[in-house]
């Protein structure tokens, strides 16, 4: 990485006049991705980026950008790219993260406004070929993290073949209640560490380079199941429903009941935190990002919970108990998550 090179580039392609003369970089945390993001001490600040072309679809970013502001959704404009080098300007959204400005007294408005957000990508029409489709491979492929990285790699316990069987059945009826939903734009990451709560009024979105077609409920489970942030499953309930009949309000899905649409919301969250539990593994073991081992007790709580509450997953949590739990409440990462608000 040729940050020397990245701030000459960022001197010659500033978006308007700078007051500060000396200009510099300030690395921010960065994500689990390859993107490297840095504060840039102009006036206005801005954010460059070096995004490895050979890692990132950086010309796919900047128009999945394009289509999503389009659509009234607040992402950071981009000011300038160089696709060769893979760097890019993009306007400072501000540091104020959802997740550590989401408190008891903040959580309803925040999240009324997160659902605004979400409600507009979710009426988008699509540019064609723009964003692919969340197919059953792709949803496979995912959970197939989870046996390799979390089961086996972490826990250092190997499925049968009987085990893996059942594990392909499972994600069959996950993959199943994915594609039987409504189909639309899905951020794929939508959560409080992606949404940024804005000077002005409003949530900014980012990190939506791996957004895709599929379900409609799959970024309302990322944002009310969040991987950081507990809730009560009351409240999250409550939500989802409320955010349901908006969905219906806006005509973008036709009525359904709330035991079918509960069902969407439980088993499409249950799809995603089996394969976050797979990343969060490989994350820590393959990567060295210890601190997503943090947040696998969280995630293995919402699995069970899911699971726990459907006939044909109930299986899948009972071996999960009987097999999996003991070996991982034996990791020096575990502990008992309670809610927010318990």
């Amino acid at each position: 990485m040729d940050r020397d090179a990245l701030l000459l580039w960022v001197k010659t392609y500033l978006p308007f006049p700078s007051q500060q003369s000396d200009i510099s970089l300030c690395a921010l945390a960065g994500d689990a991705g390859f993107r490297h993001y840095f504060r840039v001490n102009s006036s206005p600040s801005v954010i460059a980026v070096i995004a490895p072309p050979e890692r990132e679809d950086n010309s796919a970013f900047v128009h999945k950008g394009l289509a999503l502001a389009a659509g009234g959704v607040h992402v950071p404009r981009v000011y300038a790219v160089d696709y060769q080098l893979g760097y890019m300007l993009q306007e400072d959204l501000g540091d104020k993260l959802y997740l550590n400005a989401l408190r008891v007294n903040t959580a309803a408005a925040l999240y009324s406004a997160a659902e605004d957000a979400l409600l507009a990508m979710q009426r988008m029409q699509p540019p064609a070929g723009l964003f692919g489709d969340y197919d059953s491979a792709e949803l496979y492929r995912e959970m197939g993290l989870f046996p390799r990285w979390f089961v086996g790699e972490l826990l250092g316990i190997s499925p049968t073949a009987e085990e893996q069987r059942n594990l392909d059945t499972l994600f069959a009826i996950l993959i199943d209640n994915a594609l039987q939903q409504p189909q639309v734009v899905v951020h794929r990451d939508f959560h409080g560490r992606n949404l940024l709560v804005l000077e002005e009024g409003g949530v900014g979105v980012v990190d939506y380079q791996d957004a895709v077609v599929g379900a409609i409920t799959y970024d309302l489970v990322s944002l009310l199941k969040d991987c950081y942030i507990r809730w009560p499953p009351a409240m999250v309930r409550q939500r989802a429903l409320h955010y349901r009949d908006r969905l219906v309000a806006a005509g973008s899905m036709t009525s359904v009941d709330d035991q079918t649409f509960l069902r969407w919301f439980d088993l499409m969250g249950l799809q995603r935190h089996i394969k976050v539990l797979g990343i969060f593994a490989r994350l820590s073991l393959r990567d060295g990002k210890h601190r997503y081992l943090d947040d696998l007790p969280r995630v293995i709580g919402y699995v069970l919970e899911a699971a726990d509450n459907y006939g044909p997953t109930r299986e899948f949590s009972q071996w999960l108990r009987a097999k999996l739990l003991p070996v991982a409440q034996g990791q020096p990462w575990y502990r008992a998550v309670e809610s927010v608000a318990d």
